[in-house]
């Protein structure tokens, strides 16, 4: 018995956004075409269950670069309309298109001359008519078996969210990484975090002269704290590094480091990655040479950050 009433609930549910395909046409357009155009925020608004289903389309147009927030209509009424200003464009939710507050909020919007797109069950209602664009989100039938719980309408209005949301996003060219930059805290934000993200800069790179003495390419590397510095000629290019490595194998061929310059003991052949590169790419790069740093060398060899296996462990990279 459970099993019939879920499959009916699907299949009902299932045919309300199937039928919303053959409604997209030059309204729709429009539609993407005002919030693309929109210099301030996208306001969503609804009542009840359109509310909750308006506060899930908020955080998706915010996810895929479009700013937006959500504004409860009543709370709208007693004082939060001032969270709405020109520039903005509100998206309105209402099954019926008769939402009292809904209402009452349109001439308030349309004296600061706010376009209003909404998405209604009837096209012939108030909403539907006072909105510059109106999206038909009618539904046959909701699953629920006496046909008044919001079942197959929110689904319709969430899904028809969705399909607003995303050709916006192809309209913009929003890229992965753009989908990173509004994801810091997820997965495709660590993965996509590039080795500028994470890289030391400025007066955190250690960086010594070839004819520094090696008691003063020490220091720059204790001072650090990277277990490397970077060694540069006379013309501030990279020459080579002094790593830890470095020094522990010096000292097992018995060389006095004591007498020795930075340009004597370096290494002259660094691993290096450049700044825009995936700091993924730097954690698989210190995997396969098995040292856990690199430089990044910018055009003429010039110095400009050093990027540690602890700087991507934290960033969780790795």
């Amino acid at each position: 018995m459970s099993l019939t009433a879920a499959r009916r609930v699907l299949r009902i549910e299932a045919e309300a956004i199937r039928r919303l395909i053959p409604r997209l046409d030059h309204l729709f357009e429009k539609a993407v075409e005002t919030l693309d155009q929109c210099r301030g925020r996208v306001v969503v608004t609804g009542m009840g269950k359109s509310g909750i289903i308006g506060r899930k389309i908020a955080a998706t147009l915010a996810s895929t670069g479009t700013p937006a927030l959500f504004l409860h209509a009543g709370e709208g009424l007693h004082g939060d309309l001032g969270m709405v200003a020109r520039g903005d464009v509100l998206l309105a939710l209402s099954n019926s298109g008769e939402t009292a507050e809904i209402i009452r909020l349109l001439p308030l919007v349309h004296r600061l001359r706010i376009p209003v797109i909404s998405f209604t069950g009837d096209p012939r209602s108030t909403l539907a008519r006072r909105s510059l664009v109106s999206l038909d989100v009618s539904v046959e039938k909701e699953a629920c078996p006496m046909n008044l719980a919001p079942t197959a309408s929110t689904t319709a209005a969430l899904a028809l969210g969705d399909a607003l949301a995303v050709a916006l996003l192809e309209r913009r060219g929003f890229e992965p990484e753009d989908f990173a930059r509004f994801h810091p805290g997820g997965r495709l934000g660590k993965l996509l975090l590039t080795v500028e993200d994470v890289m030391h800069r400025g007066r955190e790179v250690p960086v010594v002269t070839a004819d520094a003495p090696m008691k003063k390419a020490i220091a720059e590397m204790t001072a650090k704290k990277l277990g490397i510095t970077t060694v540069v000629d006379g013309r501030g290019r990279l020459a080579g590094v002094v790593t830890d490595g470095d020094l522990r194998r010096a000292l097992e061929r018995g060389i006095p480091i004591a007498d020795r310059t930075a340009g004597e003991i370096m290494g002259r052949n660094p691993k290096t990655i450049a700044k825009t590169d995936l700091a993924a790419l730097a954690v698989a790069r210190m995997e396969e040479h098995q040292i856990t740093a690199l430089v990044i060398a910018g055009r003429g060899r010039k110095v400009e950050g050093i990027i540690h296996l602890h700087d991507l462990m934290k960033a969780g990279v790795v």
